[in-house]
């Protein structure tokens, strides 16, 4: 099976030879931007305890964390919206190792700020087998640390490509999450923790898989 960031490197690619320089400079600010605002060294570590949620999934049914843990390790994806095929593609990833994550015994959700009816699209259209929640203001993601603001010339240019944020997430406040993978076991504590301010730089979900096999043996 092909790495992820390989598929990640090939978007990046694609998109570089068709978008024009002074464009791809935008994000190419943003990322920069972000990076040095230290938020990376901010998100909640490997050996904390991890803030228990309960969020609702694309049906509109409320999905407690302390019941996902209750069966096993849990795989908590943090991704930024439908709207971002960085995102997808990692979602896409997590869905085709899915049946060997719950053959370790561990469990897997996936959370976003969207609203819970542009997550049932997106579990419909590319057949996510495991709960999609939708984390409103991004108030269960800032216990994780991985919330920012977009800055306003990067809302400009979401508008100009026809991304409408507040529409995605209900709200105005422009919140976003920094893609993450995080791990929690049956006890509450990160034992998995990764996060990129570049959103191109994902953690691979083998990885992940691996924590998760690991701790479910203890």
């Amino acid at each position: 099976m092909t790495a992820l960031q390989d598929q990640l490197d090939e978007i990046t690619s694609n998109t570089r030879r068709l978008v024009q320089a002074e464009r791809l400079a935008v994000g190419e600010r943003a990322v920069e931007e972000l990076f040095a605002s230290g938020i990376e060294e901010r998100i909640l570590p490997v050996g904390a305890a991890a803030p228990e949620f309960a969020l609702k999934d694309s049906s509109g049914r409320l999905v407690k964390s302390a019941d996902l843990l209750a069966l096993g390790p849990l795989v908590v994806k943090f991704f930024r919206g439908r709207w971002c095929p960085y995102c997808m593609t990692e979602l896409e990833a997590w869905r085709d190792l899915y049946a060997r994550l719950r053959a370790c015994g561990g469990l897997l959700v996936a959370v976003s700020p969207q609203i819970e009816r542009q997550s049932d699209f997106m579990v419909s259209q590319h057949g996510l087998p495991f709960p999609v929640l939708s984390d409103p203001g991004c108030k269960v993601t800032e216990g994780f640390g991985l919330v920012y603001t977009v800055p306003q010339y990067y809302r400009d240019y979401y508008r100009s490509i026809l991304v409408n944020i507040p529409f995605v997430n209900g709200d105005e406040s422009w919140k976003l999450p920094l893609p993450a993978t995080y791990v929690v076991g049956r006890n509450g504590r990160v034992v998995f923790a990764e996060a990129h301010a570049d959103f191109r730089v994902r953690p691979e979900p083998e990885d992940g898989l691996a924590a998760v096999c690991a701790v479910a043996k203890r």
